[in-house]
């Protein structure tokens, strides 16, 4: 069994941990074939995936991070995230998402620095890789020359956590931020439904009347 992080992109990481949460796959792959500007073609896509499905084992744990929100590219990476989701129910495993400001979450990267004292927004997607990296080397001692595979390291320890948790392992093992995280795994917040309001063909200003608010069609009107 391996616990499986997936960071999906044009350029997507994949790490794989043993039972252990020792990794033993770490790897950015591309797809092959022309390119598309401003995007992915088609053969890259297919060649993301299947390399991709060669890399899944049969009884792999997987955790893929899902689509910002907010993304400027959102066809394209809808696209790249459907169908490596695709590859990951065709080799028959389960699959589950982690939003991405959880996975920064789980290493303390908030997307702000200290500069003289005050806190300032990461600029720039360098600072933000940067912060990552920092934050896997401070939690887990990992270093990788690859963003796009540190990221995806974040992932499959938080795919391990989940695991363990809900087999048994005490939450409190984990800081509070983690778990957190973890927590959300094993006890999604249920969605509140929305209140339906009152159809009405009443006018606004107006009054209401009592009883029947339109008059019957069928009744005769008498003056």
């Amino acid at each position: 069994m391996r616990f499986v992080g997936i960071d999906p992109a044009t350029e997507t990481g994949v790490v794989a941990l043993d039972e252990d949460g020792n990794p033993v796959l770490e790897i950015s792959i591309i797809g092959k074939g022309e390119k598309e500007p401003g995007g992915i073609s088609l053969k890259q896509r297919m060649s993301l995936e299947n390399q991709l499905f060669q890399l899944l084992q049969p009884d792999d744990v997987v955790l893929k991070e899902a689509i910002a929100n907010g993304n400027k590219m959102l066809i394209t990476t809808a696209k790249i995230h459907g169908g490596l989701e695709l590859m990951v129910i065709r080799k028959g495993l389960g699959l589950e998402e982690v939003a991405p400001t959880a996975v920064k979450k789980y290493v303390q990267v908030t997307g702000f620095k200290q500069v003289d004292g005050k806190s300032v927004r990461l600029q720039g997607d360098k600072e933000k890789k940067a912060a990552m990296a920092a934050g896997a080397l401070k939690h887990f001692g990992y270093e990788h020359p690859n963003n796009n595979v540190v990221d995806a390291f974040i992932i499959a320890k938080i795919c391990e956590a989940v695991y363990r948790v809900r087999r048994g392992e005490p939450i409190t093992d984990y800081p509070k931020y983690q778990q957190e995280v973890i927590q959300s795994f094993i006890q999604p917040v249920q969605k509140k439904p929305k209140k339906k309001t009152e159809n009405t063909n009443q006018r606004r200003g107006k009054p209401r009347t009592a009883g029947s608010r339109a008059q019957n069609t069928e009744q005769t009107c008498l003056f």
